[in-house]
C-alpha cells in the first residue's frame, strides 16, 4: 500500500466525535491489508521465545525499582531441578540534559538497545513491567520525558511565549539521551503520545533509531487540524481560559486524586483488575510534584505540531505497528489507516487489551517487542555524542 494511499485514508477519518462514534458501526471503512494480523495468527511469536511471564505478588515500595524476585520462564539446573529464571535489577539513575535532571531507569548489559517511551501523564513507571524481563537479553533504558515522572518540570511561561512542550523538545531529548547516555542506535518502544516523541526523533536523527514499535499511538483527535473550522475559535478560546485564568488549576486539582485517577485507568484499561493501587500511585505521585500543573495544562492546550500522518511518510526504520483492540481513546477502527503506510510491516492486533497493553497485557508485549528487535538487529556502530 503507497503512502499516497494511506494519507488519503488518513484524510477519510472523522473530525468530530459524533462522526468518530459512527465509524465504529462502518464496516466497509478502513480495508485492512494483509499485513494487518491479530496477535493470535503472528507467525514470529510462534518461536522459542517465552511468553509465560511470573511476577512476583510482592509489592514494591513507592518509588522503587528492585525487581530482585521477578521471573519469568522456568529454567532447568545442572541437577536436573527446576529453577527460575531471575530478571536482571532495575537501576533508576539521572541525566543532566540542558541543565535539567532527567530520570531514567535501565536494566540489562548486553544486547541491542532499547529505549521505552511513556505516554502523557505517565512516567518510566508504566514499563515496570517490561523493563525487567526485557533487560534479560538486552539493554534497556525507560526514560521520564521532561516535564514528566520524577524529571524536572520547567514552567512553560519561562520560554519567552514559545511552546517547550512539544513533541520537538521531546524528540531532541530522546536523540540526546541516546548519544549521550546510550551511546548507540536503539529501538524505540513507544507508547499513546511516545510515539509521536518515538516519531519525531527518528526523523530528526534517522541514523540513531533503528526500530519503532508504536502502541496504541495517539492520533491526536483533538488537534486542531481535526476540528471543524467552525468549532476552532472555540476551541482557542476555551484554551485560554484553563491556561490563562485559575479555571485551568481547580481543574488540575479536582482529577488529581486517587478516586479520580483510578476512574479514568479503569477506562482505559480493558482488564480493570489490572489498575491496583501500585499503578495509581505510580501515575498520581509525580502528578502531584511542584510544577505538574503548569505541564498538564500546557500539554493539554498543545492542539498543533505534528500528526503522526505527518510523521509516518518521512521515517526511514522499519515502523511496527501494536494495538489494544479494546482501546476506547484511540479505536482501532482508526487505527487501522495507519498501518497502510510504507514503512509500517505489520500491524498486530492484541485482543482483549485497551489503551496501554504494555502494562496491561505484557505477556503479549514483551514477546512481541523481543521478535521485532530480534528481526532487524544486526551489527552496529556505538555513536560518539554529535554524530
Amino acid at each position: 500500500m503507497t503512502t499516497k494511499r494511506a494519507m488519503a485514508n488518513i484524510r477519510a477519518l472523522p473530525l468530530t466525535s459524533l462522526e468518530t462514534t459512527s465509524l465504529l458501526f462502518d464496516k466497509r471503512v478502513l480495508v485492512k491489508n494483509t499485513s494487518i494480523i491479530s496477535f493470535t495468527e503472528t507467525h514470529f511469536l510462534r518461536q522459542s521465545i517465552p511468553t509465560s511471564i511470573v511476577r512476583s505478588r510482592t509489592p514494591r515500595r513507592s518509588g522503587s525499582v528492585s525487581y530482585s524476585s521477578v521471573t519469568d520462564k522456568a529454567s532447568t539446573l545442572e541437577d536436573g531441578s527446576v529453577g527460575e529464571t531471575v530478571c536482571p535489577e532495575v537501576r533508576t539513575l539521572t541525566w543532566n540534559w540542558k541543565g535539567y535532571s532527567i530520570r531514567y531507569q535501565c536494566a540489562g548489559t548486553s544486547g541491542p538497545a532499547l529505549v521505552l517511551v511513556h505516554g502523557f501523564g505517565a512516567n518510566s513507571d508504566h514499563w515496570r513491567k517490561n523493563t525487567p524481563i526485557l533487560g534479560k537479553s538486552y539493554r534497556v533504558y525507560s526514560i521520564d520525558l521532561i516535564g514528566y515522572g520524577y524529571s524536572d518540570k520547567p514552567n512553560p511561561r519561562e520560554f519567552g511565549g514559545e511552546p517547550f512542550y512539544t513533541f520537538e523538545t521531546w524528540g531532541e531529548q530522546l536523540n540526546d539521551f541516546c548519544l549521550d547516555v546510550v551511546k548507540d542506535e536503539a529501538f524505540f518502544i513507544c507508547n499513546s503520545i511516545g510515539g509521536l516523541v518515538g516519531l519525531q526523533a527518528a526523523v530528526s536523527k534517522p541514523e540513531i533509531c533503528r526500530g519503532l514499535m508504536l502502541i496504541n499511538i495517539s492520533l491526536r483527535m483533538l488537534h486542531i487540524k481535526k476540528q471543524p473550522l467552525i468549532g476552532r475559535p472555540f476551541i482557542r478560546s476555551f484554551q485560554n481560559l484553563l491556561r490563562n485564568t485559575p479555571v485551568g488549576k481547580l481543574f488540575f486539582k479536582s482529577i488529581a486524586k486517587p478516586e479520580t485517577v483510578r476512574n479514568i485507568l479503569s477506562q482505559c484499561y480493558y482488564d480493570s483488575s489490572q489498575v491496583t493501587d501500585e499503578l495509581v500511585e505510580a501515575i498520581l505521585r509525580p502528578g502531584l510534584e511542584p510544577g505538574a500543573v503548569d505541564v498538564f495544562l500546557e500539554f493539554i492546550c498543545y492542539s498543533g505540531g505534528p500528526l503522526p500522518e505527518d510523521l509516518l511518510p518521512l521515517v526511514k526504520c522499519p515502523v511496527l505497528i501494536a494495538w489494544g483492540e479494546k482501546d476506547p481513546w484511540e479505536p482501532i477502527e482508526l487505527g487501522r489507516a495507519y498501518g497502510d503506510f510504507d514503512a509500517v510491516e505489520e500491524f498486530v492486533v492484541l485482543p482483549e487489551a485497551g489503551h496501554c497493553p504494555q502494562d496491561e497485557k505484557p505477556e503479549m508485549v514483551n514477546p512481541l517487542i523481543e521478535s521485532f528487535v530480534a528481526r532487524h538487529s544486526k551489527s552496529s556502530t556505538a555513536l560518539a555524542p554529535g554524530i
